[in-house]
């Protein structure tokens, strides 16, 4: 096979008219061609960061519209479904990309459970990393978002640590606003990227003390404009990760979008393309084709370097995608989950209360972090109650894994003026968790998802409707295309209802993660991120 364009060397910083040869797979020659054709040949593009569960679907339908968008590979942190089912959730995740040509790269779960403050579906601990660190298939030690584990010398974290350096695997780092001698520290201890940064201080701080630092756009989080000034200066230890993208975004476009903004910004195009296809390969020594004489014939065309209009996707030298087609077959595969908890009574979802004042999550836009706040209580027959003309709403995490007394918490910045929104994707532990006007509305949501065994909720006076997650109760075991238009109904319904989010449910996910602060919610009561031990809800 010869494929003809124009040639972009990205490390040599070069473009010319040329043209690619493959022979089973592997490139036999790059070289210079006279020919007619416009497009751009270059190499395919890497997530360098995601949880391929939060687009709630299986590595092969996530593969099948990944590489419409140019995407060839990815470094897949299946901690989601880890927390459900352990290690056989990260063997269910190797064994159903293998069967799709998209090279998933999976890493092993440093944090499950996350932390000790909440009920997880299983435990990895250092024997099962060490175990999971000597299998070809993991690639690297995903995410240590135990920072505080890092900095007061936690045995069994350095033991993972130290199972991933034996190895030689690389180790992901997850440290918000972790600055200063902390910064330092974490870093010394060989945790070598971090994809968390919201500031540019931070960003740089942490390239200077010579971390690599992952731009995160996702769903929920997003924080390209926030750093992409820093790539001029720094593209050789940066990246381009989605961390979670939901299916609906994930039809619209994937890395492909950020090189578009970047090079928009006037930003070098090899600077940018070298952040989004090379520096992920050498990082993670990874087995991805860099359009390179020898290398795996991963590769795109492109109609320009502007918009990046993805012609033509290639991995292994086989057509994979083109002019928005997937040739991705979708393939068969077992349903596994872990759902053991009871229907609840609206009785459930009271708080008794007497406090003037409490203590609310400040949910923020476009970002993990929150705020904690105070607001007035308001009571009803003793009950605290969710109040919509301030916007301070009541929440709740249920244990999905066992009866247990639900949760309760407020949050502001939801908007709902009606009904209820609830999920069984809640990270990291993915209990339920929901928000809503009323205790009966909140009832109802949970129980819809307790029926289902997982999925994701809106529920009014009028209607309720509910997107099926039956696969480890974060993931659908249908196609792309159906989950993302069901997903993105289910999305505007709940702005009907007054939601003011761009990402309501994306957000609502992320509202039980504890180890982002400042104030979250996990079924055993409400924690304080920052100094990383539960508090009241009310003020006494």
């Amino acid at each position: 096979m010869i494929v003809q364009g124009n040639i972009v060397e990205i490390q040599n910083k070069r473009i010319f008219k040329g043209e690619v040869e493959v022979v089973n797979g592997k490139i036999v020659a790059v070289r210079e061609a006279n020919h007619n054709q416009e497009n751009y040949i270059l190499p395919g593009f890497i997530d360098a960061h995601i949880h391929i569960e939060s687009s709630m679907l299986v590595p092969s339908e996530f593969a099948k519209i990944a590489v419409k968008h140019g995407t060839v590979a990815t470094i897949s942190d299946p901690h989601e479904i880890a927390n459900v089912l352990g290690v056989k959730g990260v063997e269910f995740m190797i064994e159903n990309g293998k069967k799709v040509p998209l090279k998933f790269n999976f890493g092993a779960p440093s944090c499950v459970p996350a932390t000790s403050f909440e009920s997880a579906g299983a435990i990895i601990n250092a024997d099962d990393i060490k175990l999971m660190m000597e299998n070809p298939d993991i690639k690297y030690l995903a995410e240590m978002m135990n920072y505080p584990g890092v900095l007061f010398d936690d045995a069994e974290v350095l033991k993972k640590i130290e199972h991933a350096k034996i190895n030689n695997k690389p180790i992901d780092g997850h440290a918000p606003g972790v600055r200063g001698d902390d910064a330092t520290k974490y870093i010394a201890a060989g945790i070598s990227t971090d994809h968390e940064c919201f500031s540019y201080d931070e960003a740089l701080e942490k390239l200077q003390k010579g971390m690599k630092v992952i731009i995160r756009e996702g769903s929920a989080a997003k924080n390209f404009e926030a750093l992409i000034n820093l790539l001029p200066e720094h593209f050789q230890n940066m990246m381009f990760c989605s961390d979670d993208k939901h299916p609906d975004d994930l039809l619209l476009g994937h890395i492909n979008q950020l090189c578009e903004r970047a090079v928009a910004k006037g930003i070098d195009v090899f600077k940018v393309l070298q952040a989004a296809c090379v520096n992920p390969v050498k990082h993670y020594n990874l087995d991805v084709g860099l359009l390179q004489k020898g290398d795996d014939a991963d590769f795109i065309l492109v109609k320009d370097l502007k918009k990046f209009k993805v012609l033509e996707t290639y991995i292994n030298g086989e057509l994979v995608a083109k002019n928005g087609k997937s040739f991705v077959k979708s393939v068969p595969f077992e349903v596994l989950n872990n759902f053991n908890t009871d229907k609840k009574e609206v009785s459930d979802f009271k708080f008794e209360s007497s406090s003037d004042k409490i203590r609310v999550i400040e949910a923020l836009e476009g970002e993990l972090v929150t705020n904690q706040i105070e607001a007035d209580s308001l009571i009803v027959d003793g009950n605290l109650v969710s109040n919509t003309t301030t916007d301070v709403l009541k929440m709740t995490v249920v244990n999905r894994y066992k009866n247990d007394a639900p949760a309760i918490a407020f949050i502001k910045n939801f908007g709902l003026k009606e009904g209820a929104i609830a999920s069984s994707v809640g990270h990291d532990s993915h209990n339920i968790i929901a928000v809503g006007v009323s205790d009966e509305a909140i009832c109802k949501a949970v129980n819809l998802i307790i029926e289902n065994s997982g999925g994701v909720c809106a529920v009014n006076a009028a209607k309720e409707k509910i997107v099926s997650l039956p696969v480890a109760g974060i993931m659908s075991d249908k196609p792309a295309e159906v989950i993302g238009k069901a997903y993105a109904e289910l999305d505007e319904m709940a702005k009907q209802m007054g939601s003011t989010l761009r990402a309501p449910y994306m957000s609502l996910s992320f509202m039980a993660l504890l180890v982002i602060p400042a104030l979250k919610l996990s079924d055993k009561g409400l924690f304080d991120g920052t100094s990383f031990k539960f508090t009241s809800l009310e003020i006494n």
